[in-house]
């Protein structure tokens, strides 16, 4: 790969998507793009580049971005976060307000963390004496739209469900559809919805959230761009809201509109 058109193309997708690639990720560029550019007889990065500025060809522009944005995901990871959500915050805001909790999960891929929220919200409501009182509703977000026609489907294959996912919970809150695919149970999927939405761009119409998980997303951005999702989250955030990061993120320069909690073994942030 020339180092011209792989310095191009890194700026097209800064520009589009807000992601930051090294200097050491030509190979993966070359692995996720080669393919597109045969299909399209393009020669080189600069190519498709030029392609997708003088065009705006939107097929061509969707498929750019899902092959770079598509990113590893698993059940419950970390666990830290389903377990507080369920054990501390889900027993203290479902007593409060009388609207639905909203929680909103950004740049959720194909569906995995969505639905381990709802998952947690559902062993916490068949375990509490008196039940839930407030409706939960997520949201899902993410930029490809091949992740969220998965996640829209909920339905996944052996590998998948294998990945962070228990026996117990496969066998309460899926349904086997053949020998490769589980589908996850109605009662699940209807608290989530899933959306495309860009983190670059307003999140107005949104609406306002309780708890908004951003996990292993702002490791792809740089520092202006961080503090700029995180200033506008907090917006979206209602007051005293919690914001879930990655276990290797921080606040990036918005500390003063959060306060940490030590939820151990992990962090949370409330809204100031």
């Amino acid at each position: 790969m020339d180092l011209s058109d792989f310095d191009v193309f890194r700026d097209f997708l800064h520009e589009t998507c807000g992601i930051f690639l090294g200097e050491n990720k030509q190979y993966l560029v070359a692995t996720r793009i080669r393919r597109i550019l045969a299909e399209h007889d393009l020669a080189s990065l600069t190519e498709l580049v030029s392609a997708l500025k003088r065009n705006r060809h939107t097929k061509l522009r969707q498929m750019v971005i899902d092959a770079m944005t598509t990113n590893e995901t698993f059940w419950f990871r970390d666990t830290y976060p389903f377990d507080y959500l369920k054990q501390t915050l889900l027993p203290e805001l479902v007593s409060q307000g009388r609207g639905p909790l909203r929680i909103w999960s950004a740049a959720c891929s194909s569906g995995q963390e969505s639905f381990s929220i709802s998952m947690s919200v559902e062993e916490y409501r068949r375990s509490a004496m008196k039940g839930l009182h407030r409706e939960v509703e997520i949201v899902g977000t993410d930029l490809s739209s091949v992740v969220l026609e998965a996640a829209g489907k909920g339905e996944y294959d052996h590998m998948a469900v294998m990945r962070g996912l228990s026996r117990e919970r496969l066998a309460m809150f899926f349904e086997q559809k053949n020998d490769d695919t589980w589908r996850v149970k109605a009662d699940i999927r209807r608290r989530v919805s899933f959306k495309s939405l860009n983190l670059m761009d307003p999140y107005i119409g949104m609406g306002k959230f309780d708890i908004i998980f951003c996990r292993n997303v702002l490791i792809y951005f740089n520092a202006d761009l961080k503090r700029d999702i995180l200033q506008r989250m907090h917006a979206a955030l209602n007051p005293g809201g919690l914001l879930f990061l990655g276990s290797s993120e921080g606040l990036a320069g918005a500390s003063e509109l959060f306060k940490m909690i030590n939820c151990s073994p992990g962090i949370v942030y409330k809204a100031l």
